[in-house]
């Protein structure tokens, strides 16, 4: 899979200070599309997610994407990364840690993904540029975020039942995504755009990934295996 910047042009390098990542974020910040609708589900054939895993000790790290089916669910393709940490923590720059290898990642499927869902956050970010916003224009992938937590925004009781839904807002009313039910009796997920998808369909997405489970197959299968070959690595 061939992954660019929507900008134009070749990829500059990866950002290593904190200042260089800021710019950096706000100029993948302008080039996010927030307008386009996206594909709907059924209009999908191959869907792939990614993920990171980190050494607990060290700086080792292993990014994983995974392609599946998006009718039937089945995995059509894997591809794993071994990396080293290259960025610094800092909170609300972690897509930084993240991007090199994921890009590396999805750089090496052979087949392409019409649709790119991450484990974390689009426009439900401080700035409005999470991991997915990243992503989705260096691909120029339609691409979404489902997290754990809803970061730094609130929102109302969700009802129980799977589908039930409510937005995810910030102090000032605005809504940045959507604290979502997958299924009846766990805690909801919370899905937010990145680009070039609309927040109805990637709720949509997210509900028919997350068939049996709470967070959606992409995520789980990339997370298996990137712990997997991380705990290889570093026996």
């Amino acid at each position: 899979m061939d992954t660019h910047s929507s900008g134009g042009g070749e990829r500059a390098a990866w950002p290593r200070s904190a200042d260089e990542a800021l710019a950096e974020q706000e100029r993948l910040r302008a080039l996010a599309d927030l307008t386009s609708p996206g594909p709907a589900p059924g209009n999908v054939r191959l869907v792939a997610g990614v993920d990171v895993s980190y050494a607990t000790q060290g700086d080792a790290l292993v990014a994983a994407a995974v392609v599946l089916d998006a009718a039937t669910l089945e995995t059509v393709e894997v591809s794993v990364v071994e990396g080293t940490v290259t960025f610094p923590y800092v909170p609300g720059l972690l897509a930084f840690r993240e991007l090199p290898s994921v890009i590396t990642a999805l750089e090496k499927l052979t087949c392409s993904p019409d649709l790119l869902v991450c484990d974390g956050y689009g426009i439900a970010h401080p700035r409005r540029a999470g991991l997915a916003v990243h992503l989705g224009v260096l691909t120029a992938l339609p691409c979404f975020g489902v997290a754990k937590t809803p970061f730094v925004f609130g929102h109302d009781n969700v009802g129980e039942e799977r589908g039930a839904a409510a937005p995810l807002t910030s102090d000032d009313g605005e809504v940045v995504g959507r604290a979502l039910r997958t299924q009846r009796g766990v805690k909801p997920v919370f899905v937010s755009v990145g680009h070039a998808i609309s927040l109805d369909h990637a709720c949509a997405h997210t509900l028919q990934l997350a068939f049996r489970y709470r967070l959606p197959e992409t995520t789980r299968r990339a997370d298996h295996l990137s712990r997997e070959r991380l705990r290889a690595i570093t026996r």
